[in-house]
């Protein structure tokens, strides 16, 4: 994958995404009873051009799986691939647009990055996270230095999706570093 196919994948509408994906259905596998499922509503999702896969068996509604799947594959997508984030210039719009000034503070002070988990922007930004974590060897305070945030702010991001969170561990143990907490 070159290198700007990850950030703009994350960013794109769902359509547009689903565009760069291949879908299988399949019956999923579980107990039985009189809610088995009968019918092909599983959703397997693979990235053509990551090769990564997501799938999604929970409901009944083939809809509700895809939606499901393509979460997931943004999720898995932001957390597998690494890309080196350069220690100077411009950050990534997709950062850059979730970052602002509290008030209060000093024009020279360091910014927040504020975006929830339910933001479609949440893996684009997450992937910059971690991509500037791999460039500072796993270092969190030098990390959030190159990005212009607190050490604290990164912190809270980092640990506020267990998937995310196990991914800061992994690039973390590469570097012989303690886990966050």
């Amino acid at each position: 994958m070159d290198e700007p196919t990850r950030p703009v994948c994350l960013t794109l509408d769902d359509e547009r995404f689903w565009a760069q994906c291949r879908m299988t259905v399949f019956k999923a596998s579980g107990p039985g009873g009189q809610h088995r499922n009968k019918v092909s509503s599983a959703v397997r999702l693979r990235h053509e051009p990551t090769g990564i896969t997501a799938e999604a068996t929970e409901s009944r509604s083939q809809h509700d799986n895809r939606r499901q799947a393509i979460r997931r594959l943004r999720m898995h997508i932001a957390c597998r691939l690494r890309r080196p984030l350069p220690h100077e210039g411009p950050l990534p719009p997709v950062l850059a647009e979730c970052l602002f000034q509290p008030r209060g503070r000093a024009a020279t002070a360091r910014r927040r990055l504020e975006v929830g988990r339910k933001d479609q922007r949440f893996w684009a930004v997450a992937a910059v996270l971690l991509d500037a974590l791999e460039s500072a060897e796993g270092q969190v305070a030098k990390a959030a230095g190159c990005l212009g945030i607190t050490t604290g702010n990164l912190s809270a991001i980092l640990t506020s999706d267990r998937h995310l969170l196990a991914a800061s561990q992994d690039i973390r143990r590469r570097y012989k570093l303690k886990p966050l907490s």
